[in-house]
């Protein structure tokens, strides 16, 4: 498992208390790992999730992503993507 950073840590949690995974431990999430599908180390998250992850990125840092993005595939791939992509929109 891979070092989080700051900003993965918060993104974590962030997706943690938006889609209510109870069973989820944010401290535990591999930044690396896959957020969707059935693979080793994946979140599990499906389409669903996806949309609500847009909203409370929405909310929580006021920028606009788009899940039917060209790219969604790639910056929705890990929890590490997902904050790297957030991060260059917040500074950008």
């Amino acid at each position: 498992m891979s070092v989080s950073t700051t900003p993965e840590r918060e993104l974590a949690h962030l997706l943690v208390n938006a889609l209510n995974l109870e069973e989820v431990d944010a401290a535990l999430i591999d930044p690396d790992a896959p957020l969707f599908g059935s693979g080793p180390g994946s979140l599990g998250l499906d389409s669903i999730d996806a949309l609500e992850i847009v909203l409370a990125i929405q909310q929580e840092y006021g920028v606009e992503l788009r899940a039917a993005d060209e790219t969604s595939r790639q910056v929705f791939g890990s929890l590490r993507a997902l904050s790297e992509h957030v991060q260059s929109l917040v500074s950008g």
